[in-house]
């Protein structure tokens, strides 16, 4: 069983067409780079993944259930399986940083561990969190304040709740839009590790396309709210992203060069 199926999925807003109807399935343990030109509905589609955008017409089934046709207790209990890391995390100015990365146990955790978390971590809890962060260059950030964060350093800690959280399926949107090139392939490749070892399932939108062709097994592109490729990066040579982006604002794509400190196969490392 597909631990994500869409059939026929319609997004809509207002007389605006987001996401025109698409069906796929995505399996357990799948890593997949979403891409295409800012507009594409990249964005939309994540949300609508996340279960916080209700489709037009079409289903989304979650681990074998159907999500929108639950009741709303019902759910809000299935997007436990789930966790989305937007590009701009809102997280509280004044919160520390060690209880934004805990937010993402909050999900299923009881009310006493809540509490624990989000006023006094235990140690075991400041520990978590702390690896979660050294892991992505900012061990040294546990205890700050979140507006003493760089944009950068906010994302990286979007990434860190992503770590500690349980959720099945990571949702990640473009998660390296505020990071040097260098530092972004490290944050992404800890991402995908990190999600291989868990058995998580990972989908992640790029504009960074030499990173999504290198490191992803499986890519789908979107235009202009249309499915136009779903498979191998190998189906998606030049000529077909010259014709994704054509006449598009952002036409050309930010083009990442993998960090040669990185091996040239890190790709088949992470599973391809």
């Amino acid at each position: 069983m597909p631990l994500l199926e869409l059939d026929g999925l319609h997004l809509q807003a207002g007389p605006k067409t987001l996401v025109q109807p698409l069906s796929l399935k995505i399996e357990t343990g799948e890593q997949v780079a979403l891409i295409g030109a800012s507009g594409a509905g990249k964005t939309s589609l994540l949300h609508a993944l996340a279960l916080a955008l209700r489709p037009a017409t079409g289903s989304l089934r979650l681990v074998g259930q159907d999500a929108w046709t639950l009741s709303h207790r019902d759910r809000h209990w299935l997007r436990r399986e789930l966790m989305l890391a937007p590009q701009h995390p809102p997280l509280p100015p004044r919160q520390r940083v060690a209880t934004a990365v805990l937010a993402g146990r909050l999900p299923g955790a009881s009310f006493g561990e809540s509490l624990r978390m989000l006023f006094s971590p235990s140690a075991e809890q400041a520990r978590l969190a702390f690896e979660a962060l050294d892991r992505l260059e900012l061990g040294n950030r546990l205890w700050s304040r979140v507006d003493q964060l760089s944009g950068g350093e906010r994302q990286r800690v979007a990434l860190a709740r992503l770590l500690v959280s349980k959720a099945r399926l990571w949702l990640v949107d473009e998660p390296l839009s505020a990071l040097d090139p260098q530092r972004a392939q490290r944050a992404l490749s800890v991402l995908q590790d990190a999600a291989r070892a868990q058995d998580r399932t990972l989908i992640c939108s790029l504009h960074q396309i030499d990173l999504a062709r290198g490191l992803f097994p499986r890519l789908i592109a979107l235009r202009e709210g249309r499915l136009v490729y779903d498979g191998p990066p190998q189906g998606l040579d030049g000529q077909r992203l010259a014709e994704l982006y054509a006449g598009l604002d952002d036409a050309s794509p930010a083009i990442v060069e993998p960090d040669p400190a990185l091996p040239r196969n890190h790709a088949q490392a992470l599973g391809r």
